[in-house]
């Protein structure tokens, strides 16, 4: 489900595990034209507007309008040639996602590629690893059953570090964050937020376009 709001676009979903939540906000400002009178909210199959996309050229002007007689949305690709898809919309019942309110003691930005490197590294070493944020760097490490690996991303221009309580750490899913890390194709800065075995949220945001969340729950001893 879409939510077409008068000023952004918004997905909220959950994944079928309810291990982690994905929050996508494409802002009214990132179009050249954006004219949605009426709030509504519409369903469509992730996969077959993804392929649409996927035709979609650099300098494609992309259209995107709501037929409502047709029950369908039509994407309209314009370049040397004019494509027009009409995609149906569908009746997806589902609860209503929320954000969860969420306070944490320990915030990160860093390179996405430092960020993306770290998660690779230690997907060679386990299945999980943990985060751990102390006043002057973020440590990364996975331990597996002969094998073990660390990273340190000490402060710099590039990498800062906030705490508001003591040293924290919190393990996660490596198969969930390699998913997640695809986000930094959107830019190049990345956010962490986290707390000592609590849940993590990690950021991608293009000033006056988009925003894309992800929280992901930590990895408790017993899993």
């Amino acid at each position: 489900n879409l939510k077409l709001y008068k000023d952004r676009i918004e997905l909220i979903a959950m994944d079928p595990a309810n291990v982690a939540m994905v929050v996508f906000k494409l802002l009214s400002s990132a179009f050249s034209e954006y004219n949605v009178p009426n709030e509504r909210t519409i369903g469509i199959n992730l996969i077959n507007f993804t392929q649409i996309l996927k035709r979609v050229k650099p300098t494609d002007i992309l259209t995107l309008e709501l037929d409502e007689g047709k029950n369908k949305l039509q994407i309209i690709l314009k370049g040397v040639t004019i494509k027009k898809f009409e995609l149906g919309l569908l009746d997806i019942e589902e609860r209503e996602q929320k954000v969860p309110s969420l306070k944490f003691t320990a915030k990160i930005e860093t390179n996405t590629l430092l960020f993306n490197d770290a998660i690779e590294d230690m997907d060679i070493i386990a299945d999980s690893l943990s985060f751990q944020a102390i006043s002057d760097k973020f440590v990364i490490q996975s331990e597996g059953n002969i094998s073990s690996g660390k990273i340190d991303i000490s402060t710099d221009e590039e990498t800062n570090v906030q705490l508001s309580a003591g040293s924290v750490g919190a393990r996660y899913s490596v198969e969930y964050l390699k998913k997640i890390i695809k986000g930094s194709k959107l830019t190049n800065n990345v956010v962490l937020e986290f707390g000592q075995d609590y849940p993590l949220r990690v950021e991608y945001k293009v000033l006056d376009k988009l925003a894309l969340q992800f929280v992901l729950a930590p990895r408790t001893p017993t899993d």
